[in-house]
């Protein structure tokens, strides 16, 4: 199978499935793998086809529908076909989220590039990677079945302003509350007094 006709079956075969009401049943689906298309997802959010940006957002949103994450690989899945593509870090990205309540009563909701809702709690963590070297924090929020949104940094430094102290295995925490549920983002004794 080559890899043009590969990506037209699977965009088509996106296109038949996402008729029906919500998102498709990928984790339901085991077809044959196919081998790997030329499609990548930048840390950014962007989608690649043959190193070109796909500039379509209704065909981004479609293909994003089929996305299934198997260990630490990403496919698009169709009841009849499975394609490797490359993800940077990870699929999608936060681009704003609304507020609801306050401190441990709060519930934030995150809207992603694709057009995806989710609501941040026990069934949808937050969590922040600090990066090694610069400490850099990178936050994200699980929107479904292992596939997460890199928060972005408009996002994260307004969820800063409404974090709070609280425990959080016996140490405190600076961090976020959403559906009851704290999510710590950094020791309160690590924050430089400003």
């Amino acid at each position: 199978m080559n890899v043009k006709s590969s990506a037209e079956g699977i965009a088509a075969a996106a296109k038949a499935v996402s008729k029906g009401k919500g998102l498709p049943p990928v984790h339901l689906w085991d077809p044959e793998y196919c081998g790997a298309l030329d499609m990548r997802i930048a840390r950014d959010g962007t989608w690649f086809y043959l190193g070109t940006p796909i500039g379509r957002p209704e065909l981004v949103r479609l293909f994003s529908t089929i996305l299934r994450k198997d260990g630490d690989e990403y496919f698009l899945v169709t009841p009849v076909e499975k394609v490797g593509i490359t993800v940077d870090d990870v699929p999608f990205v936060a681009v704003d989220f609304d507020v609801e309540g306050e401190v441990e009563n709060q519930v934030l909701s995150f809207h992603t590039n694709v057009g995806d809702v989710t609501v941040a709690g026990p069934e949808a963590p937050i969590r922040v990677v600090r990066d090694a070297e610069t400490g850099e924090p990178s936050p994200y929020v699980l929107v479904r079945d292992r596939l997460e949104a890199l928060i972005d940094r408009k996002s994260f430094y307004r969820l800063v302003d409404i974090g709070a102290h609280a425990q959080h295995d016996g140490q405190s925490w600076f961090g976020l509350w959403s559906s009851g549920e704290f999510f710590p983002i950094i020791p309160s004794g690590e924050l430089v007094d400003g």
